[in-house]
């Protein structure tokens, strides 16, 4: 099968609703949104979480839609779309950051089941490592028409039992929580706002969605719009996954660490707790993986002119990710992506702009022949700017509510500054026919 990872997606090519639905769903079941929840309701109380959790479900899926939609009309991927916007060397830069996001939360989800199966089996940690690299670079070699499709649609129902037996199990055996958490206190911010922009933090999630959006078939867009990558799938992920999530932790009374729901889970269905975490995390991974891998190369065949298969950039992936577990990786993982988030969220807003000033361009696309490319488009700079007042309030920590903000503030300078620039030097586009490059994709 082809790689289209540097072309446009052939119609032919396309998946069918199911087979994109259970592949995106893999997300759906990462221990990261238990754990989220977990520290958000740690923060700011119950109550403004679940509020804060509400207005995210309604932005993710109303922004999602929009690029999801996008992505599935134009078949193109992040790097490709962000060629017109930010010029040779920004989009390159799209897909460095797209990588390491990636990778590094594939870090995060790696290191759970290696911590479960450690706590439960015992062994050195880093044999762990090692085993939940291996086992899962062979799952993504075959893509998303070939393979992760099936495979996620097989471990989703898994998953979603394994959910339920925990609650069930905790609630039988320990009863609810004595105590509910009403947060730390102390800051002038609402509790709810507080909430929905730690929620900010995980806008990677838009970047996942444009590339996988583009195996949507036309007649299939409405379906994916609300229940694949829209409202549906975040009620399930940031609700379902968040109410279970603080239910557990604070059940058990585990703390609100990264390991401590998976302890949780253990403690609530024991071996068979174990195995559902190993699904929940064997699912994200592959998303990860196939995201990190297709990202690299794009970046390699821009940045360095290598060619590759893919299978080479899962192999590097996979090789990058252990090494990140060598090190304390926690101690430094929040921050990497704090700031790539910054990043993320201005190129969100920059590409919601493009979008909305270019709606009733249909019959034209962003430009993505390097001829007729510059190295440095007008958006690059704004995003760069915008990106870098972003990661400056984010490390304002005698200031909270300004770091707190830094989010809103960063797609507000980016979105106004991109609008002004697209007025001044609009990208350049192209015909739908002309994108279609002639040269043949690489192997996968």
């Amino acid at each position: 099968m082809a790689s289209y990872s540097n072309y446009v997606m052939p119609e032919g090519e396309r998946t069918g609703r199911w087979s994109l639905t259970m592949a995106w769903w893999a997300l759906f079941s990462a221990m990261f949104w238990l754990y989220i929840a977990v520290a958000s309701a740690g923060a700011v109380g119950i109550g403004d979480t679940l509020i804060g959790m509400a207005l995210s479900i309604a932005s993710y899926g109303a922004i999602n839609s929009v690029l999801s939609r996008y992505g599935a009309r134009t078949g193109l991927t992040v790097e490709l779309f962000s060629r017109s916007l930010f010029g040779r060397l920004g989009s390159a830069v799209a897909t460095l950051i797209f990588a390491a996001t990636a990778i590094y939360y594939a870090v995060f989800e790696g290191s759970v089941i290696a911590a479960a199966f450690q706590s439960y089996f015992g062994g050195p940690v880093k044999l762990w490592y090692a085993a939940v690299v291996l086992y899962a670079l062979p799952l993504v070699a075959g893509g998303v028409q070939n393979w992760l499709d099936k495979l996620n649609g097989w471990l989703l129902p898994f998953y979603a039992i394994g959910l339920i037996a925990a609650v069930i199990a905790t609630a039988a055996r320990v009863g609810a929580p004595h105590t509910w958490p009403h947060g730390l206190g102390g800051g002038s911010m609402p509790g709810w706002l507080s909430a929905y922009l730690i929620y900010m933090g995980v806008y990677i999630m838009m970047m996942y969605t444009f590339d996988y959006a583009r195996y949507g078939r036309e007649q299939d867009e409405k379906f994916h719009t609300h229940v694949t990558f829209g409202w549906v799938f975040y009620l399930f992920t940031f609700g379902v996954n968040g109410i279970v999530g603080v239910f557990l932790v604070y059940a058990w009374g585990e703390g609100g660490t990264e390991t401590g729901v998976a302890q949780a889970m253990i403690k609530a269905l024991g071996f068979f707790g174990l195995l559902v975490i190993f699904v929940s995390q064997t699912r994200i991974n592959t998303a990860n993986y196939y995201l990190a891998s297709t990202n690299l190369g794009a970046f390699a065949s821009r940045v360095l002119r290598l060619d590759l298969p893919r299978w080479v950039w899962i192999i590097a992936s996979g090789v990058i990710a252990y090494l990140f577990m060598l090190t304390d990786v926690l101690s430094y993982l929040l921050t990497a992506l704090a700031w790539q988030g910054v990043f993320v969220t201005a190129w969100v807003a920059i590409a919601l702009v493009y979008i909305a000033v270019t709606r009733k361009n249909a019959g034209t696309l962003p430009e993505i022949a390097e001829s007729g490319l510059r190295p440095v488009a007008a958006g690059a700079i704004v995003w760069v700017i915008a990106s870098a007042i972003g990661i400056y309030l984010t490390e304002q920590h005698a200031s909270g509510n300004l770091a707190a903000l830094a989010p809103l503030i960063t797609i507000a300078i980016a979105g106004l500054g991109y609008y002004a620039t697209f007025r001044l030097a609009p990208p350049a586009t192209t015909k739908p026919a002309e994108a279609l490059v002639a040269a043949e994709p690489n192997a996968a």
